[in-house]
C-alpha cells in the first residue's frame, strides 16, 4: 500500500499525562513509523504508513485517551514520507508556549493498590505517583512539564525508577515526580520547634495523636492542612479557639463516601465528582442527627463539605486507621475515622506552604507537624463545590482546576486582568484562551497582596504572557487596582478599568462564548459603581466592553458604611428607623452602640447606602432574628437560607414593587416582622425575592427584545434562591446563562475582566 506521512499537533492537556507513551502504543498497534515530543505548544506527531492506519491511528487518539488527557484541538498536515523505521518518542522542544502545565490529580487507583500492597517496593510509600495521578501544577516552575522544570530535578531516580521512567509501555514513563522509598522524597514528623519526634512508625504516630485529640499540620500537595479528629468536640473546639475561627465551617475527609453517610445525603453525581481526579471538597446536604454526631463542625448550616484522600499521605493514614488490611476490598468499606481538614494558615493569612512557615505562623495552633522535603512551589487550596439540582457549581477554583484553561469565543491581544478585593483570582489571556489562577483570597493583607502578585508573575512567565492590556476593578484604593497599574507601566500597557458588576456578567458571557447583547443580574454583596456609591443589586444590558445600567434594589441605608457586611443588624435597625418603627427597633435591637447609631441616623450626616442584594439579606436575617451578626462573609445569608430548608415557600402579596427600573423590597421586609413561623418566614422570603426578581428581567426583555438573562455574584450559590429563580426565567421564556467553569462569586471576576478587555480591544480597535 501507497506509504503517506502526516504531522499532527495536537493542543490541550496533552503533557505530564501519559499521553506521549499512549501516541507510541497506538502507533506500534497500527504499524506506523515517525516521533512524537512535546514542546511550547502542546504535543507535536508524525505519522507515515498507509492512510487507512493513518486515520484508525487519528481515531482512536480520541476514543482511548489516557484518564487525565484532554484534546481540544489536532489540526493536520500532509509532509512527505521519509526514510524512517519503528516509532520513537523524541526529546522535548522549546518554543512559545500554548499549552498547560496539568493540575494536580488525586491518587489513581493503581497507585493505592501498590501502596497498600505489602509486596510492592513502594508499599506504604506517601509519595507514590504515575502518569494518572499525583502533583503537577504545584511543583512546576516552568513550561514544557519536564522533570528539571519541577521540585522534583533534585531527587536522582534510582535504577529502578529510572527503568519504568524511561520505558514508553510503563505506566510511568516520564512521570515527572516519579520515585521510590530508595530516591525520592521522605516524611518528617515534628514538634512545634522543629525538632523530630521520635516514633516507631510515623503514621501510626500521626494516628495515635489524632485520636488523642491533638492537632496536626499535614503537608500536602498545595500547602499545609490542619487536622484533628472531627468527632473529637473538644479537639474541634480547641481549634476554633487557637485559630480564632468561632463559626465558619470546617470541610472534613472520610475514605469514602459509605463513611459519610451517616451523616449526610450523598448522591451518585456527588459521589463521582468525590472520587474525581479532581478530588474536591463537595458540600452535602445534612442528615438529621449530623449536628449531634459532629458538633462544632457547620453551626446552623444545612451541609458540610466532604473529600476525599486524594494524596498518598492523605491514604496512609486511613490505612493505618483500617490496620493495614491486605484486603483489596478495604477502600470500599466505611471507616469511622472522621479528619477536620482545614486550610492551614492564620487569620486570614495565605495558605503555609513551607516547612519552617509552618512552624513560625502555626507553633501557637498545632501540637505536632508532619512535613516532607518536596518542596511546594505553587500554593493552591482544596476547590470547593456545591450541587445545584442537576450540576455542580464552584464555589472555590483551585486544586484540581487550575491551570485548566478556558477557551474564549474570539482570539485578541494578551491580558492580565487582577481581580477585585475578596476571592481574589488573577486571569492571563492569550490566543483565545483564558488562564485563571487559583483562589488567592482577601486582599486586605500584604501576604495575600503579595501571593497575587507572585501568582501573576509566575503564569506570565510559564505561558510567557506580554500583556498589552491590563484590566482591573474600578475600585480606586484596591491593592488589585494599584499592582495593575504597575504590571501596566512596566509592559507599556493599556490599563483598563472594569466595573465590578460588569465583570460578574462579562464572566458567564464569556465562558459560554457569547457575543450578542444579553441582560445581566448581578446578584452580590457589593462592588463599586461608575456613580461612586456601593452597588450590589443590578440590572445590566452588557454588550462585550460595554454596558448600561437599566435597574437596581432599592437603596438601603448602611449606618457604618463596611461594618454592616458583619453587623447585619445595623440595617434592620436603619430600615425600621426610615419606616418610624423607631420603638420597635429598640426592642429589637438592644445591643452596645444604639444610642450613636441614633444620633447618626437622626442627624443631618449623610449615612452610606447600598444597592446590595447580599445586606438585603443581612437585613432580612436580622429581622427575622436568625443572625445579627457574620463572623465571616455571608453567614447570615447562608443562615437565612439554611432554615428555609424543606420548607414550601410562597410569594408574599404585594411584596415588591417595580419604579423606573428600581426592584423594591420594602414590603418584604415589613412583612417579616414579629413573624411567628421563622423557618416558613424565610422561605416565603426566598420565594418573594426571586419571583421579583423574574418580574424585573421580563420587563426589562420586553423592552429592550433581549430574552437571554446572564446570572452572576456572590448571591447566585444560594440555591433556593436560584432554584426559584431560574424556574422563574424558564417560565417565561428567558434563557438562563450561569457561571459553571468559575464561581458566581468575585473568584471568577477577574475572568469577566480579561474578556471586557479583548473586548474592547476587538471592538473599538482600528
Amino acid at each position: 500500500m501507497e506509504t503517506v506521512a502526516q504531522k499532527l499537533r495536537v493542543r490541550g492537556t496533552v503533557q505530564g499525562v501519559g499521553f506521549r507513551p499512549f501516541v507510541y502504543v497506538l502507533a506500534t498497534e497500527e504499524q506506523l513509523s515517525g516521533t512524537v515530543h512535546n514542546d511550547g505548544q502542546g504535543v507535536e506527531i508524525f505519522l507515515q504508513g498507509s492512510s487507512d492506519r493513518i486515520e484508525n491511528f487519528k481515531r482512536r487518539l480520541f476514543t482511548e485517551l489516557p484518564p487525565l488527557a484532554k484534546i481540544e484541538e489536532v489540526t493536520t498536515t500532509s509532509v512527505e514520507p521519509i526514510a524512517f523505521q519503528g516509532f520513537k518518542i523524541i526529546e522535548s522542544q522549546h518554543n512559545d508556549v500554548n499549552t498547560v502545565i496539568p493540575a494536580d490529580a488525586a491518587v489513581c487507583p493503581e497507585c493505592v493498590k501498590e501502596m497498600t500492597d505489602p509486596r510492592n517496593r513502594r508499599y506504604r510509600y506517601p509519595f507514590i505517583n504515575c502518569t494518572h495521578c499525583g502533583p503537577r501544577y504545584t511543583i512546576t516552575r516552568h513550561l514544557p512539564y519536564d522533570r528539571p522544570q519541577t521540585s522534583m530535578k533534585d531527587f536522582q531516580q534510582c535504577p529502578e525508577c529510572l527503568k519504568e521512567y524511561t520505558n514508553p509501555l510503563d505506566r510511568r514513563f516520564h512521570a515527572q515526580p516519579n520515585a521510590c522509598p530508595v530516591c525520592g522524597p521522605q516524611v518528617q514528623l515534628v514538634d512545634s520547634k522543629g525538632n523530630p519526634i521520635a516514633c516507631n512508625d510515623v503514621f501510626e504516630e500521626v494516628l495515635a495523636r489524632i485520636r488523642s485529640g491533638q492537632i496536626l499540620a499535614i503537608k500536602g500537595l498545595g500547602g499545609f492542612h490542619l487536622v484533628c479528629d472531627a468527632k473529637n468536640r473538644m479537639a474541634v473546639k480547641k481549634l476554633r479557639e487557637r485559630k480564632n475561627r468561632p463559626t465558619k465551617p470546617f470541610a472534613l475527609m472520610v475514605l469514602n463516601e459509605e463513611s459519610a453517610s451517616p451523616y449526610v445525603e450523598i448522591s451518585s453525581e456527588a459521589a463521582k465528582k468525590l472520587h474525581s481526579s479532581v478530588a474536591p471538597i463537595v458540600l452535602c446536604p445534612k442528615k438529621a442527627s449530623a449536628d449531634e454526631r459532629l458538633q462544632e463542625i457547620a453551626p446552623g448550616l444545612s451541609e458540610i463539605g466532604f473529600m476525599l484522600p486524594y494524596t498518598p499521605i492523605h491514604w496512609l493514614i486511613f490505612f493505618e486507621a483500617a490496620n493495614r488490611p491486605d484486603d483489596r476490598l478495604w477502600m470500599a468499606k466505611p471507616l469511622d475515622l472522621i479528619l477536620v481538614m482545614t486550610s492551614a494558615n492564620a487569620g486570614g493569612e495565605p495558605l503555609v506552604i513551607d516547612n519552617q512557615q509552618s512552624l513560625d505562623m502555626l507553633g501557637g495552633i498545632c501540637d505536632a507537624f508532619l512535613v516532607h522535603n518536596r518542596d511546594i512551589l505553587i500554593r493552591c487550596d482544596d476547590s470547593l463545590i456545591r450541587p445545584t439540582g442537576k450540576d455542580f457549581q464552584l464555589v472555590r477554583r483551585a486544586r484540581g482546576y487550575t491551570p485548566s484553561r478556558i477557551r474564549l469565543a474570539q482570539g485578541g491581544p494578551q491580558v492580565v486582568a487582577t481581580g477585585s478585593w475578596m476571592k481574589n483570582t488573577a486571569c492571563l489571556a492569550k490566543d483565545g484562551y483564558a488562564y485563571l489562577s487559583q483562589h488567592i483570597g482577601d486582599l486586605d493583607r500584604v501576604t495575600n497582596c503579595n501571593a497575587l502578585k507572585m501568582a501573576i508573575d509566575h503564569l506570565m512567565e510559564i505561558f510567557e504572557i506580554s500583556p498589552q492590556y491590563v484590566a482591573c476593578d474600578m475600585h480606586p484604593d484596591f491593592y488589585s487596582g494599584q499592582l495593575a497599574e504597575e504590571i501596566a507601566d512596566r509592559f507599556d500597557a493599556k490599563l483598563i478599568t472594569v466595573q465590578h458588576h460588569h465583570a460578574h456578567i462579562a464572566s458567564v458571557a464569556a465562558e459560554h462564548h457569547i457575543e450578542r447583547p444579553v441582560l445581566g443580574m448581578a446578584l452580590d454583596g457589593v462592588g463599586y459603581g461608575t456613580d461612586g456609591t456601593a452597588w450590589g443589586g443590578e440590572l445590566l444590558r452588557v454588550d462585550g466592553a460595554l454596558f448600561d445600567r437599566l435597574g437596581h434594589l432599592q437603596k438601603l441605608d448602611m449606618p457604618g458604611g463596611d461594618l454592616c457586611a458583619r453587623q447585619g443588624w445595623r440595617m434592620a435597625y436603619a430600615f425600621l428607623k426610615k419606616h418610624h418603627l423607631g420603638e420597635l427597633a429598640q426592642r429589637l435591637f438592644p445591643f452596645r452602640g444604639i444610642e450613636i447609631l441614633d444620633k447618626v441616623l437622626e442627624s443631618s450626616l449623610p449615612i452610606p447606602q447600598s444597592t446590595s442584594m447580599g445586606r438585603l439579606f443581612d437585613t432580612a436575617a436580622s429581622l427575622l432574628k436568625v443572625a445579627h451578626h457574620s463572623t465571616y462573609e455571608g453567614e447570615a445569608p447562608m443562615l437565612l437560607e439554611a432554615i428555609s430548608d424543606n420548607v414550601r415557600g410562597a410569594v408574599i402579596e404585594n411584596g415588591f414593587a417595580i419604579n423606573d427600573g428600581t426592584l423594591d423590597f420594602s414590603n418584604l421586609l415589613l412583612s417579616l416582622i414579629n413573624r411567628k413561623d421563622t423557618e416558613q418566614a424565610a422561605a416565603d422570603f426566598h420565594m418573594t425575592v426571586a419571583s421579583g426578581l423574574a418580574e424585573w428581567a421580563s420587563r426589562a426583555s420586553e423592552a429592550s427584545g433581549i430574552n437571554a438573562v446572564c446570572l452572576s455574584g456572590g448571591c447566585c450559590l444560594n440555591t433556593h434562591l436560584m432554584g426559584a429563580l431560574r424556574h422563574n426565567l424558564n417560565n417565561i421564556g428567558l434563557k438562563v446563562y450561569e457561571a459553571v467553569d468559575v464561581p458566581p462569586n468575585d473568584g471568577g471576576l477577574s475572568l469577566g475582566q480579561a474578556w471586557v478587555a479583548i473586548m474592547n480591544h476587538n471592538q473599538f480597535s482600528v
